[in-house]
């Protein structure tokens, strides 16, 4: 296939371009920073384009099967619309050039649940700071975002990681509609998980969660390798 991967220069966007390259499919990796991508092939063209210019956005999904996107903004207290107006210019563009299959990653915070293995800390604690507070703006663009996406007429997937990791290969990981009791995803899986979305047709205007089950790091790891080094 000929696909668009949006966001490709992202920890999850690299090892998603490199599976879809691996699978023999040709891609599109759309990055603000193209001469800081580290992959080359024969079957990969480096775009250089911000999801904000709908022009770029235009040229990056005309004649292409699929759009994969995997946007990233760091989490601040600062309004956040990176997520909206970005996926608002890719819908358009895949509306005008008849692209009908599209998937977005999203965050298991955008509808936040108490986990059964989470404890007290984690559940009445961690997670309403940081889905209320840290990251609240984050998630209110994702929200958006995430209604765009359903309001699009495409054939739209919304999947949501947990805490995502690194992890260095693919696991035996899960895919579930709403939401899955799981706090982590290594980034390797879900980077596999919407390579999968291309050949399943079940998951057609739906939301999904993709749990990782093997390997989790604790939370106090989690935080000293994941949370941590972003800062």
């Amino acid at each position: 296939m000929r696909i668009t991967v949006v966001g490709a220069n992202g920890p999850t966007g690299r090892l998603l371009t490199g599976q879809a390259l691996a699978a023999g499919h040709q891609v599109a990796a759309v990055t603000r920073r193209p001469d800081a991508f580290p992959l080359h092939h024969d079957r990969l063209e480096v775009v250089g384009a911000d999801v904000l210019d709908p022009e770029a956005v235009d040229a990056a999904v005309a004649d292409r099967d699929a759009v994969l996107s995997v946007l990233g903004v760091p989490a601040g207290k600062e309004p956040i619309s990176t997520y909206s107006r970005g996926t608002a210019n890719l819908v358009a563009a895949m509306t005008r050039h008849r692209v009908r299959r599209l998937a977005v990653v999203s965050s298991v915070g955008v509808d936040p649940h108490r986990y059964s293995d989470g404890g007290f800390l984690f559940n009445r604690v961690l997670l309403p700071y940081v889905t209320r507070v840290v990251a609240r703006t984050q998630y209110d663009d994702m929200r958006r975002m995430e209604a765009l996406v359903r309001d699009s007429g495409l054939d739209w997937t919304i999947v949501r990681p947990s805490g995502l990791y690194h992890l260095p290969s693919v696991t035996d990981y899960t895919v579930v509609e709403g939401h899955a009791d799981g706090r982590f995803t290594a980034r390797v899986d879900l980077a596999a998980s919407l390579l999968a979305l291309l050949d399943d047709d079940r998951h057609f205007r739906r939301t999904v969660s993709v749990i990782t089950t093997a390997d989790n790091p604790t939370l106090l790891q989690w935080i000293r390798r994941e949370a941590l080094a972003k800062n």
